[in-house]
């Protein structure tokens, strides 16, 4: 579980608490704002990350008193939430990665990269990648970017997308396929993660 701590109570702790005091709701938010912002971000860009982090967070908030307490990670609960609301974001979705595909300038990452021969060609390998997740069926690539982007365990993203395991694994293979099809036998997900995934 990413940035929880024992001394801090786990995420079911801290809805638990918020059904009767609001404000400790907050600790969710602190706690996992920043990685859900950094995936929207590179799913929708910068201008409509912000509304729609906003908007998974008041949406969570709304919804708290129906989160299973039994699970103590509400990671995959709000990028499920967050997933939901880029689907509203569809055309922007794609719009952002034909972008990526003509320039190769990835807002999350285009800020701390150097210009190394290596960095170019993967570059390079990005154009083509972000124009193949750009045509992909939108549950294909929600599964496999919770996977690559997020760091979600496959029963994570069953969990986020309301789906069963299979499901998930399913699409995560045809969109592989189809990735490796279109980027000429390259392995995708060396490109696309910036984190080892979790079967």
């Amino acid at each position: 579980m990413s940035g929880m701590s024992q001394a801090d109570g786990d995420d079911a702790s801290h809805v638990e608490r918020s059904l009767r005091e609001p404000e400790a709701f907050a600790a969710l938010f602190r706690r996992h704002a920043p990685d859900i912002t950094r995936y929207v971000t590179r799913r929708l860009g910068v201008d409509a990350a912000d509304d729609v982090v906003a908007e998974t967070f008041l949406t969570a908030f709304r919804e708290r008193g129906r989160y299973d307490l039994s699970r103590p990670d509400a990671r995959p609960w709000l990028y499920g939430i967050a997933t939901n609301l880029i689907g509203r974001h569809r055309r922007t979705e794609v719009h952002q990665l034909r972008v990526l595909a003509r320039t190769g300038v990835d807002p999350v990452t285009a800020p701390f990269t150097d210009r190394s021969d290596d960095r170019v060609s993967a570059e390079a390998a990005r154009h083509r990648l972000a124009g193949a997740l750009a045509t992909l069926p939108q549950g294909h690539r929600d599964a496999l970017l919770l996977v690559a982007w997020a760091g979600l365990t496959y029963p994570e993203v069953a969990r986020a997308l309301d789906v069963r395991l299979g499901t998930v694994r399913s699409r995560i293979n045809r969109a592989r396929g189809k990735l490796r099809r279109e980027l000429g036998g390259v392995n995708p997900m060396r490109i696309i993660s910036e984190e080892p995934v979790h079967e």
